[in-house]
């Protein structure tokens, strides 16, 4: 073996090693055993930590076929050896990772100078194991080195924090078990600052059921200014309106509602006995109760236990609306309920209706308030209850718009102007619609009064899906009929097909098995009954095939030939998917696009196609109804009279 160190450019040293044995091994094997296959393989490559660019760097160059052990190896070794090949190659890992720190460069030349010098090698002092013996085995470290120990410890791998004790120190071993504990130790206390360093620079930013709370501060200076508007005395609901918008930030119509929690009273006048069925209790057409006056001790105490606990304007309407109910579980004890349901909202839109200067003209028509109470509560409940159970939780408060449109509707004396929930243009196209299908007028649509919405647009098939209640339980309670908040799902679906939960009740319409993807089959099911109708009219026939390459390519969904309720709420023209499989009218209407329309849209970035459907139907119902007047034939000659 000849072993060649670079120690200066251009200048070489040489070292001829011997050893007590002459015997040679031949090498492990690193492959295959045809020698073709050997000739193929590329050679392995070089390790990362390789520096090459080291002034010092060592190079090793074997010549001869023979290869001369640094240990004596046994038979058995040996057949290891040939069994795991990776294991030579572990170990020239390992040996290069410690050839290539500085301490092993500088050692290795000590070594060199001694052997060029003449000197004999002296082998380093190794540190002692716990049975007292080298690490190394006898005869490496007399192939290598010599008996006598002069020079410093080697390192074994390059340094990598850790202390160690002193080389050629034995350690007893309990006293390296407490040192060992005490590492352990120190360990832990480390990462216990690093823990508390990383909480003081990353600030909290997940609180779970904690609800930020209003500083003494802060609620000092509200109850100062509670205390200058109830001046000593107690306030009817014209002073607390302005309490409940100064003070607790609420909206103005909150203060009937905000002076029952106050004085624990009910805010709705139910009637127990059920002889009047709009007052029973649950319904949403039950009156209002009329408050108390609230004294300054009672809103002192209120706002200390309830209202300063919730300064978040979503926790503090959640808490004013769900008032401190409880419910009776199986063991007897008292549970707060964290939901809120249709009822509690009863008593802030009965005071909209009874104050909001856009609604002024309502106040004759009581029938017609119960219709927009339950039309509001119906669309709140569609748009922000997104579990579809009725019980609107917190969480689903904070996702939703629901608060600013309360603030809106408090600030702004045109009701109409506030599109989300409570505009009365939208609730009075609801109603008409609802009332054009209802021929008989009990409050009920069976399947044919549907099949005639919107001109028969809708397929005999998506009908009996939505009959089968597979997009949602009708909670009429009669068999095959669709109640007034049944119909209310439909037409928001049906007509704002771009909304999230549009398209989920659609959806589950389409799905026929329930597994939550659409596929081709499912698809083609409802496509042939629009094919034929499109033969009947006379319009040009599109091929299935056709119709699904096109929805593929608008779709792109993440599996091919497999549509998900992600694909399609991924994208915006999603809600075109279902007008082409069930809805003729709307499905031409998008083939003939009005260009005067798509710059319309445009334009009005900020409308949904429910609010655009809406003001269209609005404009359409009053020129019918002032025409149907002129000619005086609302009351008669078989034309069905205006709900209004």
């Amino acid at each position: 073996h000849v072993v060649r160190v670079k120690r200066q450019p251009g200048e070489t040293s040489r070292i001829w090693c011997t050893s007590r044995s002459r015997q040679t091994y031949p090498s492990p094997p690193r492959g295959p055993s045809s020698r073709a296959q050997r000739a193929n393989r590329a050679d392995p490559p070089s390790p990362p930590w390789q520096r090459p660019d080291m002034s010092q760097a060592l190079h090793v160059n074997v010549k001869g076929d023979a290869r001369m052990p640094l240990m004596d190896v046994s038979g058995n070794e040996m057949n290891n050896n040939n069994r795991f090949p990776s294991s030579k190659l572990k170990l020239d890992e390992f040996f290069l990772n410690w050839l290539s720190s500085p301490e092993s460069q500088k050692l290795v030349l000590n070594l060199l100078d001694d052997a060029k010098a003449g000197r004999p090698l002296q082998a380093p002092t190794l540190p002692q194991t716990p049975t007292g013996q080298s690490p190394l085995s006898p005869s490496s470290t007399n192939a290598l080195f010599s008996a006598t120990p002069s020079l410093a410890t080697p390192p074994l791998s390059p340094q990598k924090g850790a202390h160690s004790p002193v080389p050629g120190s034995p350690v007893s071993p309990a006293r390296r078990l407490s040192q060992a504990a005490r590492e352990s130790q120190t360990a832990q206390t480390g990462a216990a600052g690093a823990k508390r360093r990383a909480a003081d620079v990353i600030p909290r930013f997940y609180f779970g059921g904690e609800q930020l709370a209003w500083s003494d501060e802060q609620s000092a200076v509200k109850l100062a200014e509670a205390a200058l508007l109830f001046n000593g005395g107690e306030l009817d609901a014209d002073g607390m309106t302005q309490v409940a918008r100064e003070v607790c930030e609420l909206p103005g119509y909150f203060a009937p509602l905000l002076m029952h929690r106050i004085n624990g009273t009910d805010p709705i006048a139910e009637d127990p006995t059920g002889a009047d069925a709009s007052a029973a209790p649950g319904a949403l057409t039950a009156p209002a109760a009329a408050p108390k006056p609230v004294t300054w001790t009672k809103f002192t105490e209120y706002w200390n236990s309830t209202l300063r606990k919730f300064q978040e304007p979503n926790a503090r309407v959640f808490e004013v609306l769900r008032g401190a109910k409880s419910a009776e579980g199986a063991n007897g004890v008292g549970l707060n309920i964290p939901h809120l349901t249709h009822t509690d909202f009863r008593s802030v839109l009965r005071c909209v209706l009874d104050t909001h200067p856009g609604l002024e003209f309502l106040k004759d028509s009581p029938e017609f308030q119960d219709r927009y109470l339950e039309t509001v509560t119906y669309r709140i409940f569609y748009q922000v209850n997104v579990a579809w159970n009725g019980r609107m939780t917190l969480r689903e408060l904070r996702r939703s718009n629901l608060v600013e449109a309360m603030t809106l509707v408090d600030e702004e004396e045109d009701i109409n102007k506030v599109l989300k929930y409570f505009s009365y243009e939208h609730f009075y196209v609801v109603y008409c619609k609802f009332w054009e299908l209802d021929t008989d007028h009990d409050f009920l649509i069976d399947k044919e009064d549907l099949l005639r919405y919107g001109n028969h647009a809708l397929t005999y098939r998506a009908v009996d899906r939505v009959f089968s209640q597979a997009p949602r339980k009708f909670v009429s309670g009669v068999d095959g009929k669709m109640g007034y908040e049944d119909f209310c799902w439909f037409i928001l679906s049906e007509e704002d097909k771009g909304n999230p939960l549009a398209l989920e009740y659609w959806m589950r319409c389409v799905d026929l098995d329930g597994d939550g993807v659409l596929d081709p089959s499912e698809c083609s099911f409802f496509y042939e009954e629009q094919l034929q109708r499109m033969e009947c009219l006379s319009q040009e026939p599109v091929l299935f095939e056709d119709i699904l390459c096109q929805m593929s390519d608008m779709l792109h969904p993440e599996t091919p030939g497999r549509i998900t309720l992600r694909d399609l709420r991924r994208c915006k023209l999603a809600g075109n998917f279902f007008n082409v499989l069930f809805n003729l009218n709307k499905f031409i209407a998008f083939e003939t696009r009005d260009p005067f329309l798509i710059r319309q849209e445009r334009e009005e970035p900020h409308l949904t196609e429910w609010d655009r459907f809406a003001r269209q139907e609005y404009i359409r119902l009053s020129m019918e109804e002032e025409e149907g007047m002129q000619d005086g034939n609302w009351d008669g000659d078989g034309m069905d009279p205006s709900p209004f």
